[in-house]
């Protein structure tokens, strides 16, 4: 193992190790069971021979073995022990220490070479490491591995996600609890003395134009050696500004640079400074990045955020890890398109739900200027023992270790709904309240230059310094128009307020022309919080989240009545939307997409969701404009009823032309509703139209168009199930079910469940979570989707609707049979 070269690799708290010998270790052999004893896994045996079971699969980490049961809608997710098992060629000279450094792992860990337990972890998403030197040189020259594996040493690890009362998260929350090793693991080679931490802090004098930098490094130097070390400040430019060398044998070293001129760090312009670090030794050279930003921020009493002395309104959104086909199993490449594709948005500040994430995520939001809550996965179920408490403790100290120099983090989270009982048989508020106080305590004493914030926790908004409520306006209580005056009485009652959590359910390709039908019963002036089991389709008040359809229609006029209603409130701090992308949930399997939650703006697979683009009228600058309806092929109504076409634009002006004719331009006017005035009444001809619109804003000019059918037959009972095949990639067809009636026309308003089973070559591409992407899934319009990868060969697609006989289709690339 020689010459390995880390690109990016997160070691300690964030920083980022160059030019050592470290390794992604991707290749693993995996078992989603448990072992009866650690020697089952290390044992050698013959190809066929009977000490050859249990069998074990290979798999890439990073891993989730829930990648695709977490939303089968027919299973319970797998809740237990699962293996990994590979083996290491390595030697190892007295001159350096060799650590395994584990990005986050699910649940429980434990770490074995050969048959020795060498290390474990309890938490899913801190980071840990473990010393494996020892161990590879006591197994270096063991008889029986040179024997049976050419001297390779086993390495394995035990994860579980079992369920367990006294870990956090709990088994109660909106989400999935995964298993697996599901960020990086890597093999580390330093030299024996070496950096292991570097903690920076930045200050800001009043007028925010000179600055200070603190600086402390960490040296692990067992053997007490003299060594040499230099640390670079480079500006946002890569210029150095300043050099320091010390010389000692030292385990740590602290001191202050002054920074004049100083290039801040803002949503707007997140400018980073890089301290790089080298250390020599009599046992090797170890140098090491971080990366650092310059800024100052407040929340003013009852009042604003102010950010470098200038009032900011946080304009965010929250993030689960979570994707369709690999669960937790996030590659570089699709987190990084996430976080673009949040900041083309205009998201500036994100909450991290409900757990620490991966150094990667911090990292993306230092340089895309997104500011963060992040927090412990406290969450639900009340409070447990002491193994509970001390998990609680030991993750929060990690998170603002781990993530402290990150300057885009402002708030640490010390929990989420901490009013939700069920995991024990007692519930006491004041036992929760005195645990949350020492969270706090211990938050400032680790960390003085942030702020301690909860969500949802009205008996503890005292004692952390942000407080968020549950505000959820329109869907699990009362109507959206409530949300701006029930927003106002919460600024005025906690000292520093912040709207996390609200939003829509909204299944991507259902539409209505009538969003707000059927809920004449939901009743104003009673509170616009959830409770209890609002979120169940039974029981309670009438309310949106049980009564209404789900439609993307809803969903966006809630959202813009929101985005509005913001722009007027001086004192409002921020908001965050809930989520950005659809994440899967154990706790919904009677959602349209069964395990998912569907309020996201994008789809598990990151496919935007038409909310997507109200949110880009109101956060953005570079001029956009796009048509509501681009996912609704087939609108309806009476011949000559006028019908509302709304177009979100962030544009001064907008023209738009109904099949080929101008019908008027109209100014935008943020405050006009729905659309920000961009909206008009048309009458649509019968079967096929064409809308486009041409936006101005200042000398830019953009379009956008949409074609569309409109039915003005009324349909009756479905009677037959029609479908279409269409190659939407190489070797993957997608098969399209439709609705009819006796005569043929669409069941526009059809909402009945339909589920996919295949058999044949390839696959069918299902428990994705995604509209088109699910082996059961409710109708939208009328309409369902699947795909199939076929490989170029036959299969047999069995369509189950609850209205109508099972229909068999017969598939051979692109075309069909009953």
């Amino acid at each position: 193992m020689k010459n390995l070269v880390l690109l990016i690799l997160l070691f300690f708290t964030t920083a980022i190790v160059n030019g050592q010998d470290i390794v992604k270790l991707k290749s693993w052999e995996f078992l989603r069971s448990d072992l009866g004893g650690v020697w089952e896994g290390t044992r050698f045996a013959k190809e066929g021979s009977q000490e050859a079971v249990p069998i074990w699969g290979k798999v890439e980490v990073p891993h989730c073995y829930n990648a695709f049961d977490a939303v089968n809608p027919y299973v319970n997710y797998y809740q237990g022990p699962a293996w990994y098992r590979t083996f290491l060629d390595i030697d190892v000279s007295s001159s350096e220490k060799v650590l395994l450094h584990f990005e986050g792992v699910g649940q429980k860990a434990e770490v074995y070479i050969f048959n020795e337990k060498v290390g474990s972890h309890i938490g899913g998403y801190d980071e840990w490491w473990v010393d494996i030197t020892d161990a590879l040189k006591k197994y270096a020259d063991n008889d029986y591995l040179q024997t049976n594996y050419a001297g390779k040493i086993p390495l394995l690890v035990r994860c579980d996600n079992s369920r367990d009362l006294e870990m956090i998260p709990s088994d109660l929350s909106d989400f999935n609890i995964y298993g697996g090793m599901y960020r990086p693991v890597n093999l580390v080679r330093v030299p024996r003395t070496y950096i292991s931490d570097i903690k920076l802090s930045t200050n800001l004098n009043s007028k925010f134009n000179k600055g200070s930098l603190d600086v402390k490094v960490a040296i692990n130097n067992d053997d007490k050696k003299d060594y040499s070390l230099t640390l670079n400040l480079l500006s946002p430019q890569g210029k150095i500004i300043q050099t320091k060398t010390l010389k000692q044998d030292a385990e740590s070293q602290s001191f202050s640079w002054d920074v004049s001129k100083v290039e801040l760090w803002s949503p707007a312009s997140p400018d980073l400074y890089t301290i790089s670090a080298t250390l020599k030794s009599d046992s090797g050279e170890h140098a090491i990045t971080e990366k650092t930003g310059f800024r100052a921020f407040e929340f003013i009493k009852n009042g604003p955020f102010m950010l470098n002395g200038q009032r900011l309104l946080m304009r965010g959104t929250h993030r689960h890890e979570d994707h369709a086909g690999s669960g937790a199993a996030i590659n570089d490449e699709t987190l990084t398109k996430e976080m673009v594709m949040m900041k083309d948005m205009g998201v500036n500040f994100i909450r991290l739900a409900h757990y620490q994430q991966s150094a990667k995520v911090l990292q993306l939001c230092d340089s895309l200027g997104i500011l963060v809550w992040e927090e412990i996965p406290w969450c639900r179920g009340g409070l447990g023992g002491e193994i509970y408490k001390q998990q609680a403790r030991r993750m929060l100290k990690n998170m603002i270790t781990q993530h402290y120099n990150h300057p885009s983090v402002i708030i640490w989270g010390l929990g989420n709904e901490n009013d939700w009982p069920g995991d024990f048989t007692y519930f006491d508020q004041d036992s929760i309240r005195t645990f949350m106080s020492e969270l706090n305590a211990l938050a400032h004493q680790l960390d003085n230059s942030r702020k301690t914030g909860i969500r949802r926790c009205d008996f503890c908004k005292d004692i952390v310094d942000v407080y968020s409520p549950s505000i959820w306006a329109g869907w699990y209580r009362g109507k959206f128009t409530e949300y701006k005056a029930t927003s106002e009485k919460w600024i005025e009652d906690v000292d520093h307020f912040f709207h996390m959590e609200w939003g829509a359910s909204h299944h991507t390709l259902r539409h209505s022309e009538d969003p707000e039908k059927g809920l004449d019963a939901i009743v104003t002036g009673r509170g616009t919080d959830e409770r209890a089991s609002e979120a169940a389709f039974y029981g309670g008040d009438a309310r949106v989240s049980k009564d209404g359809d789900w439609t993307v229609t809803y969903a966006c006029n809630l959202i813009d009545w929101h985005l509005k209603e913001q722009e007027k409130m001086p004192k409002l701090t921020g908001t965050a939307y809930w989520p950005f992308k659809d994440f899967s949930t154990p706790v919904r399997p009677e959602n349209p997409i069964p395990y998912m939650n569907q309020k996201g703006v994008v789809e598990r697979d990151l496919t935007r969701k038409e909310s997507y683009y109200v949110f880009q009228s109101y956060w953005t600058e570079k001029p956009m404009a796009h048509i509501y309806g681009s996912t609704w092929p087939v609108r309806w109504g009476k011949e000559g009823e006028e019908k509302l076409v709304k177009v979100y634009s962030n544009c001064d002006k907008a023209e738009l032309f109904l099949n080929g004719q101008s019908v008027g331009i109209k100014k935008r006017d943020s405050q006009n509703y729905p659309a920000a005035g961009l909206h008009w009444n048309l009458v649509f001809k019968p079967g096929q139209n064409e809308l486009k619109v041409v936006a101005k804003k200042g000398k830019y000019t953009v379009n956008h168009a949409i074609t569309f059918d409109y039915e003005t037959r009324q349909w009756g009972a479905p009677k037959e199930l029609d479908y279409t095949l269409k190659e939407v990639e190489s070797g993957i067809t997608e098969v399209e079910v439709v609705l009819k009636d006796s005569n043929g026309i669409i069941c526009l308003d059809n909402k009945s469940w339909t589920e996919f089973e295949y058999l044949g070559d390839g696959q069918m591409l299902a428990d994705l979570g995604t509209s088109k992407g699910s082996r059961k899934v409710q109708m939208a319009n009328g309409r369902a989707f699947i795909r199939i990868a076929h490989l170029g060969g036959i299969g047999m697609l069995r369509v189950v609707n609850e209205e109508l006989k099972p229909q068999l289709i017969w598939i051979n690339k692109n075309t069909a049979s009953h």
